[in-house]
């Protein structure tokens, strides 16, 4: 397909599928979404590493699709059962780069705090925020962007540094470092604005082109920083924000196919989801890339801002 893409999911009853929803439906549909597909994501990550709500010490929660008060975390600690001690905070309006700042506010904390345990939740119901009106960006926006949510835990130890996750016999990483890049002069480029009170997606045909030299920006400080080279990367965590921007960020960062295919696996059986969309791409790097302890990666995102975010990963 022209797009890449060839499975979304919704946070949607099929049935009752209303495409002439008011603001306040709308709304609704976000707040119900993000609490059903946020829970799930939460329940499987606890599950997975053995642990309960009431183990953990810090939420944190990213999304830009909707506008809740009290905001979502605070929602979430009595319906799942987290201590009433629990330290939270929202991380809004960050778009599909939001969850790399959210993970550096995790990272700073457990590092803050050894033996304490951070849990970030990325969720996103982009269909709640699905626009209609006669524009290709409109148009465009609706046709990549999907519902999606992801949850990781963070934990460190003086003996260990912080690690992303924790599943078995799937290796995840340490997070080493962080570089961002914002060019405010690029700010009305991308994000999301409010028409007739509903949210409608600002996507600028421009983003592909500014993406490339954007991310170059963030990412060589951050390799120079800690001594290493392009060449040095096993796995580039890339968030598929369409297929015309993962050709130009090849192009510009002189990548293969083979360093993109999990962000293209990603794009392909889900989409766009915004901000959890470049961890999925690191879950699937995890479970599919084979790993090994020394390997080098890299997670990078484009967002509002405008912004670039670089992770630098370590297995």
């Amino acid at each position: 397909m022209n797009s890449g893409i060839e499975f979304r999911h919704f946070q949607q009853d099929s049935e009752n599928f209303n495409r002439f929803e008011t603001a306040d439906e709308l709304n609704q549909r976000y707040l119900q979404g993000a609490m059903h597909t946020g829970c799930g994501a939460v329940n499987a990550c606890l599950t997975s590493a053995g642990m309960t709500p009431r183990d953990v010490d810090l939420l944190l929660v990213c999304s830009c699709t909707g506008y809740l008060c009290p905001d979502l975390g605070s929602r979430l600690i009595g319906h799942m059962g987290f201590r009433p001690d629990i330290q939270r905070g929202p991380m809004l309006g960050l778009g599909c780069a939001g969850a790399v700042p959210t993970l550096q506010r995790a990272t700073d904390f457990v590092r803050a705090n050894p033996g304490k345990i951070a849990l970030i939740l990325a969720v996103e119901i982009c269909s709640a925020s699905y626009y209609q009106d006669n524009s290709l960006e409109t148009a465009v926006g609706n046709a990549i962007c999907a519902d999606g949510a992801a949850a990781f835990l963070l934990s460190a130890n003086p003996e260990t540094s912080q690690s992303v996750g924790s599943r078995g016999d799937i290796r995840f990483p340490r997070v080493v470092d962080f570089q961002s890049f914002l060019d405010p002069a690029q700010i009305d480029k991308v994000g999301l604005e409010q028409r007739d009170g509903k949210l409608r997606i600002i996507l600028s045909t421009e983003v592909r082109d500014l993406a490339g030299p954007m991310i170059e920006r963030a990412v060589d400080p951050l390799l120079r920083r800690n001594g290493l080279y392009r060449s040095d990367i096993r796995f580039w965590v890339a968030h598929p924000g369409g297929r015309k921007v993962i050709d130009q960020v090849k192009k510009h960062m002189g990548l293969t196919e083979e360093d993109l295919r999990f962000s293209r696996n990603v794009l392909r059986n889900y989409g766009n989801m915004s901000s959890p969309t470049v961890m999925y791409v690191l879950d699937e790097v995890a479970r599919n890339g084979d790993p090994y302890p020394g390997d080098w990666g890299v997670m990078v995102a484009l967002g509002p801002g405008m912004a670039a975010e670089a992770a630098l990963l370590r297995w």
